[in-house]
């Protein structure tokens, strides 16, 4: 059985995409390579690279406090005066005479982590159903199709509802907080991910490599561990990249809504979005500031994602 075990992983590998004769690349290695060939990719990196670098050094770079109000007296939103840029403050100061920089840098490393734990859970949550469902219909059986029919009617439920929506109602539920934001976001991508790791599963165990398996008599249960669930993972791993860019828009979004951090004076893109929502007429670069720092952030992991997808799949390669 060693040596026929030995056979399936071999051929597994090849269906993967990689050269067994030591020469070739596989798969990904070929991906990286037409990555760094992908002018949208190199564009969507150097994004993410930026930012993950400020949300990290932004609070020991970031010029002044970004909750004091150091020049509060300089302002007053009810005559319209407010101070943009000048020399000590480049973006300006809020409408309560707080550094706009500071608060900027410091709001990078919110955006981070509440998008990277929120499509930490649906990744891993998502993947875990998706898997059971993929493992089920994999066995085959009555019961294992039973299975997979009582998780998918589950999931459909879930993509039935707006994602926003779904969110919106899950953060209200557990209260105003950043928890509550992430777990939110989080929830919202599982159905997500458990369908495309299922679908992924399902492709595989068509492949020529699991036929050869199953001739040579090797258990459907060591089939679907040791190689269909490997080789099912690249899509979700993509998904998750351009999931990121939802997870910081959707979290933006329920800060905007009041049901982020309950503490209104902590930056945060989205709540720096909802304060300057009142001083359009007189200082749109508060709400500018905010908004251009999602939108680029959110394009920069959407062009990294669809680069990546592009490179691993044949049928959108260029």
């Amino acid at each position: 059985m060693s040596a026929k075990t030995d056979k399936i992983d071999r051929l597994a590998e090849l269906t993967a995409g990689h050269d067994l004769s030591g020469k070739g690349a596989g798969l990904w290695t070929e991906a990286f390579r037409r990555l760094r060939r992908s002018p949208m990719a190199i564009i969507g990196a150097t994004i993410i690279i930026v930012f993950v670098i400020l949300a990290i050094v932004g609070p020991f770079i970031a010029p002044h406090s970004p909750t004091a109000l150091t020049w509060g007296d300089e302002v007053s939103p009810a005559r319209s005066e407010f101070v943009g840029p000048r020399a000590g403050n480049i973006l300006g100061l809020d409408h309560l005479g707080r550094d706009e920089f500071s608060r900027l840098l410091i709001g990078a490393r919110q955006s981070l982590m509440v998008g990277v734990i929120a499509t930490g859970i649906g990744f891993i949550i998502g993947a875990v159903i998706g898997g059971i469902s993929g493992a089920a219909m994999g066995l085959g059986g009555k019961v294992g199709k039973s299975i997979d029919n009582a998780i998918m009617r589950f999931i459909d439920m879930m993509l039935a509802l707006p994602s926003l929506l779904l969110a919106l109602s899950i953060a209200a539920v557990l209260g105003p907080s950043l928890t509550s934001v992430m777990i939110a976001v989080g929830t919202v991508q599982i159905p997500i991910f458990a369908r495309l790791l299922r679908g992924s599963m399902i492709a595989q165990s068509h492949g020529d490599y699991v036929l050869a398996a199953e001739a040579l008599g090797v258990r459907r249960r060591r089939i679907v561990l040791a190689h269909i669930v490997p080789n099912s993972l690249g899509p979700i791993i993509v998904q998750a990249t351009l999931s990121l860019a939802t997870a910081i828009i959707e979290a933006a979004a329920l800060s905007f809504l009041g049901l982020g951090n309950p503490d209104s004076a902590a930056p945060e893109w989205g709540v720096m979005l909802a304060q300057s929502q009142r001083y359009l007429s007189d200082a749109i670069e508060l709400a500018v500031y905010p908004a251009g720092a999602i939108i680029i952030t959110a394009l920069g992991f959407t062009l990294l994602g669809e680069s990546i997808r592009e490179a691993l799949d044949p049928k959108l390669r260029k």
